[in-house]
């Protein structure tokens, strides 16, 4: 059961930020101190990457765990009260993503995701560097697909 009125509900979900949100700014900064020049919040190519780096053809994009709902992660888990609604949500969201993916991958960019859950948690600030020197190393050394999560960090 949902522990906010209505109201109280309403204002927290408009507080929920779709760019520039904290783990997007701190993937910035991380590129940005180690030279990489990038485009924010790239409209000229599907999906929206929040960054583009045209230079390598590449886009990353940060991903909340439970808005596009990260398979197998603890912060994914939907709420208890309107699961259909937050069901569907997560549902189209994905569906989305994977659209703007297979799209970017035709038109011949490269792709890297970076869940929430990779720069969360204890040694947050180490977390971020690593993932910043994997994206980094990426750019640098090729490949087509990165993912970096908590749980795993994988390159096709």
């Amino acid at each position: 059961m949902d522990n906010l009125t209505p109201e109280q509900r309403k204002k927290a979900m408009a507080a929920v930020h779709s760019k520039n949100t904290k783990p997007e700014i701190l993937i910035r900064k991380a590129l940005f101190a180690l030279g990489y020049r990038y485009r924010i919040d790239y409209k000229k190519l599907p999906g929206r990457p929040d960054l583009a780096l045209p230079k390598y053809h590449a886009v990353v994009f940060v991903h909340g765990c439970f808005w596009h709902g990260h398979s197998g992660c603890p912060n994914s888990k939907l709420p208890q009260s309107n699961k259909e609604y937050w069901t569907l949500k997560i549902d189209r969201n994905r569906k989305r993503d994977g659209e703007s993916l297979n799209h970017l991958h035709a038109i011949g960019w490269r792709v890297c995701i970076v869940w929430e859950c990779a720069i969360q948690g204890k040694n947050k600030k180490m977390k971020i560097e690593r993932a910043a020197l994997t994206i980094s190393d990426w750019l640098q050394n090729g490949g087509v697909w990165l993912e970096i999560s908590s749980a795993t960090q994988r390159e096709m």
